[in-house]
């Protein structure tokens, strides 16, 4: 721990609340070592423009405000790998070099990432290449990297896909409707479960499970018969049609992401069983709220374990939650081990003995 360090940390791939929270307690922690941190905008953006773009973090840095924003002051970035970099003229550049310059051109001692398992793997590939001194923090709304049983923005997107599911409950009771909330989850189905089940789902629909249009209708009418005039059906974005096929919008560049699924759904649940029924779709909602206490908790927990690695000479590695402690594991097990949801796992059991429909399990009547 002897001498004065300076550190880098940037926040990269997609937004999400609890980033700040990250950053504070990373420069607190290494404020109190008499360490410098050195907050690079844009993730890898920063190390890529000349001159760089960064700025000195310090604890007078982060007003009483910080703590409780979402986004990151810092701001990311989800595109652009840097081994395969598009350039204007269509042709694609292997720039790690330049970004491995910028670190050194900082005198930066360590490099503190946060991201999810697509970002990591870049990170840590420009860490071998350099010699850099990596130290990985989870943070995605999906919750599906692996070694952790948290990432800091889950609890916040599944506290708003729950509010969602709150407050549409009323106007589905009110017009007798079917309500269908479509929420993130890029291969993994982690905030549909969780939220379907905090906020009385019907159905709950997640890429791991395959469905039956039939299963839902069987749910719905059951629903019906019980004196309810009112479903709430939550499907994760990533979900596919009954066909197999995967929905997906093109954006501006011709960038693709999943979409769609509610409105597919919608349509054929009201010609299955007559019912009227609407779509909701939270999107961008769930990565920019305030940060629940959890996440911000988490993620105060994970910034100054980090420095504390760094203090120690771990590298290479990637701080976890597990058990009710704070952890480290091997950064390429991590990224090694995707995790999505599990069929034996406690929330599915939970679900199931609420008689949610979740799709149609193996040993799993259609509706219970």
């Amino acid at each position: 721990m002897a001498g004065e360090k300076r550190i880098g940390i940037l926040t990269s791939g997609g937004d999400c609340a609890g980033l700040n929270a990250v950053i504070r307690a990373a420069v607190f922690r290494a404020a109190e070592l008499g360490w410098t941190v050195i907050g690079l905008k844009e993730g890898t953006m920063g190390l890529l423009s000349r001159p760089l773009q960064y700025e000195v973090l310090r604890p007078e840095t982060f007003s009483g405000t910080v703590l409780r924003q979402g986004g990151t002051i810092l701001g990311t970035t989800n595109r652009g790998n840097p081994f395969a970099f598009p350039m204007a003229d269509g042709t694609v550049k292997d720039r790690s070099a330049e970004i491995i310059g910028g670190c050194r051109e900082l005198g930066l001692d360590a490099l503190i990432g946060i991201g999810g398992d697509g970002s990591f793997a870049i990170l840590r590939r420009l860490a071998q290449q350099g010699g850099l001194n990596l130290v990985g923090i989870p943070k995605t709304i999906d919750n599906d990297v692996g070694m952790t049983e948290v990432a800091v923005g889950f609890d916040t997107a599944v506290a708003v896909a729950t509010e969602a599911l709150d407050r549409l409950q009323p106007t589905a009771a009110s017009h007798a409707r079917v309500m269908v909330l479509e929420v993130m989850g890029r291969d993994a189905g982690h905030i549909a479960l969780n939220a379907g089940i905090a906020g009385g789902a019907d159905v709950i629909l997640i890429p791991e499970i395959p469905y039956s249009i039939e299963g839902i209708a069987a749910k719905i009418k059951q629903v019906r018969r019980g004196g309810r005039n009112f479903a709430l059906v939550v499907v994760s974005e990533a979900v596919q049609t009954v066909e197999g096929g995967t929905l997906q919008k093109e954006y501006h560049g011709g960038e693709k992401r999943f979409g769609g699924i509610g409105d597919y759904l919608s349509e054929r649940i009201a010609s299955a069983t007559g019912a009227e029924t609407r779509v909701t779709v939270l999107g961008h909602v769930q990565r920019g709220s305030m940060p629940t206490w959890r996440d911000r908790l988490v993620a105060s927990a994970f910034g100054v374990h980090a420095v504390d690695l760094i203090a120690a000479g771990k590298y290479d590695r990637m701080v976890a939650w597990s058990n009710r402690q704070v952890i480290d594991v091997p950064l390429d097990q991590a990224i090694a081990n995707y995790q999505a949801v599990e069929l034996n796992s406690p929330l599915v059991t939970t679900a199931r003995g609420l008689g949610i429909y979740l799709g149609d399990l193996p040993d799993a009547t259609s509706a219970r």
